[in-house]
């Protein structure tokens, strides 16, 4: 299969924990990450630079921890080591495919990843390798979605891409609320406004305040990340103006 030219040179990929379950309300659905280590794959070879933020949901969920009494920055800092086990699983994932991918940690685990060096990380994009970030920003109090829009600042990414298992943003949850109505198109000022579940406060500032568009979509449409990547209309775009 031939794929259409990519509308990006770079990108940043959010995967939720949640995405890495699949079905599943905890654990890793390999089918899931075998499918999303073929679409980058053929992302990387419409020669757009991938870089890869995950989540650690579908192991560990420290608001959870902290609502059972845990201590919240204890509570951050294991959730993060949640996000470490998925990058992992992900990168052997991508090189079973044949994809030649780092791994960088923001929390110092030299044995298994490399440690977040911006300069590095921009390197290994221009050398054609995958990039995931693992661990957030190193920082109790901070979502994988700050992390995912930081990131993507950083390394000059020109979009960011939430893969879900929800089909764009809504008015409200549309499991809950079958009345609930998606939007195609937000700014960033009125996804705050309107307070609406995109990605948390801090990100969609980040996001607003250097220009960078948000593409919120389903994982479970087939081949999404490549459709994403072509530009195709799909999921809910909040951009500027």
């Amino acid at each position: 299969m031939v794929d259409a030219k990519a509308k990006y040179k770079r990108v940043l990929l959010k995967l939720s924990g949640e995405a890495f379950g699949g079905e599943r309300d905890w654990g890793i659905d390999a089918s899931v990450l075998t499918s999303v280590a073929r679409q980058v794959k053929r992302v990387m070879e419409m020669h757009v630079d991938v870089g890869i933020v995950v989540g650690g949901g579908n192991i560990f969920r420290g608001a959870e921890a902290e609502e059972q009494g845990m201590e919240r920055a204890t509570a951050d800092y294991a959730g993060m080591v949640a996000t470490l086990i998925n990058a992992l699983v992900l990168q052997d994932t991508l090189e079973r495919e044949g994809v030649v991918v780092r791994t960088q940690s923001a929390i110092n685990i030299q044995q298994v990843a490399e440690p977040y060096i911006r300069r590095r990380a921009i390197r290994h994009l221009e050398k054609g390798r995958a990039v995931i970030f693992a661990c957030g920003t190193g920082n109790p109090y901070m979502t994988t979605d700050t992390a995912a829009a930081l990131r993507a600042i950083e390394i000059g990414a020109e979009v960011l891409l939430k893969a879900t298992n929800v089909d764009g943003i809504y008015t409200a949850d549309p499991k809950k609320h079958k009345d609930a109505s998606k939007f195609d198109k937000l700014t960033h000022a009125e996804a705050l406004s309107k307070r609406l579940k995109v990605m948390d406060a801090t990100a969609v500032s980040l996001c607003m305040e250097n220009n960078l568009p948000i593409i919120v979509f389903s994982l479970q449409l087939p081949d999404a990340i490549v459709k994403v990547a072509r530009g195709e209309t799909i999921g809910t775009l909040v951009a500027g103006e």
